[in-house]
């Protein structure tokens, strides 16, 4: 079985793809980036707030799949620049305390829309 899931407290997506697919008991939910759902436009502030938009995105994601972000087992971040890991990762904690999930973090050439980060997530679903 498969069910897509959408919110209108995230962006939509800007592509053919689901915002996120909830199958076998887990929410596989689709890179977020940093734009803000209410005007679709792009966050301003640099990394940091990217990232924490990102992150909300993605909790409005989760909890519009019927998970959160202590249900994430695993997240994958995607970076313009790894010299924005230490800010990224500082903001990242903050929304993963205690026991966060796997993660991989990766430098790519570009990513949609010109953002600074991309992230994205799987999460058991119950």
């Amino acid at each position: 079985m498969r069910e897509t899931v959408k919110t209108d407290k995230a962006p939509a997506a800007i592509g053919p793809y689901s915002q996120a697919v909830r199958s076998g008991g887990f929410l596989f939910c689709s890179g977020q980036i940093p734009l803000d759902p209410e005007t679709g436009k792009m966050v301003e502030g640099g990394i940091e707030a990217q990232a924490e938009r990102v992150l909300k995105n993605l909790e409005a994601v989760l909890a519009a799949g019927g998970a959160s972000l202590t249900a994430v087992v695993k997240t994958t971040v995607y970076l313009a620049d790894l010299g924005d890991f230490p800010v990224m990762n500082a903001v990242y904690g903050r929304f993963f305390p205690g026991s966060p999930p796997a993660r991989a973090t990766v430098q790519v050439a570009k990513l949609p829309a010109g953002a600074l980060v991309e992230i994205d997530a799987i999460a058991k679903a119950d």
